[in-house]
């Protein structure tokens, strides 16, 4: 597919996804890389936006750069915006709210802290992405899980064998001390991010190191 091409698959895309008001994104596609500008009036806008490019087919790898901007009559202080996001961490079952911890600094949200898992550091990441007022978020809390796993490589490519989403011959996992590296080259994004999900998914799996490309 011609970068032309894949252009205006992406401009349709984005003009379909009903969360997105895209009059005001600019798409740019080099070798299949996609360049995103603009601006859009929520942080859950942009991610929606970004989320639509990678659905597109030849997308091999995207930068981010639309712009959040808010109405100046409908901007938050730091402090309103700072306990909206412990609030809604604190609503949240599956976030261990008092091991995160949050600050604001011009409408940009830090979160720190650790938990056991990585569903859990997901989980606070996509309360605050819902949130007005949020410009972008800088998600620092680290995967620090209680318990040491035998044989952790093994159970990871078992579980890449079981996905039907993910084609696990030519993908590489290297364990050391938690941290799992993945390398190879697998077709789409979606295959990218099951075969993310399935090593984050291993018990006693403190990082991932994502060297995949997309082919």
């Amino acid at each position: 597919m011609s970068d032309l091409a894949l252009r205006q698959d992406i401009l349709d895309e984005l003009e379909f996804e009903p969360r997105i008001d895209a009059a005001n994104i600019g798409v740019a596609v080099a070798k299949g890389v996609v360049t995103l500008t603009g601006h859009v009036s929520s942080y859950a806008q942009k991610i929606a936006a970004e989320a639509a490019a990678r659905r597109v087919k030849g997308v091999r790898a995207i930068a981010q750069e639309i712009e959040v901007r808010f109405p100046f009559e409908k901007k938050d202080s730091d402090d309103e915006i700072a306990k909206r996001v412990a609030d809604i961490l604190q609503w949240d079952s599956m976030v261990p709210h008092e091991a995160i911890q949050v600050s604001v600094q011009k409408s940009w949200v830090t979160l720190t802290g650790t938990v056991d898992w990585q569903y859990q550091r997901m989980a606070a990441e996509d309360d605050v992405r819902k949130l007005s007022g949020v410009v972008g978020l800088n998600n620092q809390i680290k995967v620090n899980p209680q318990i040491e796993v035998p044989d952790l490589q093994k159970r990871i490519e078992a579980a890449l064998k079981r996905n039907a989403e993910v084609e696990a011959k030519g993908i590489r996992i290297k364990v050391l001390d938690g941290t799992v590296t993945l390398s190879g080259i697998v077709h789409d994004w979606i295959e990218h991010d099951a075969i993310r999900n399935a090593a984050w998914s291993a018990p006693g799996v403190r990082h991932v190191e994502d060297q995949l490309s997309i082919g």
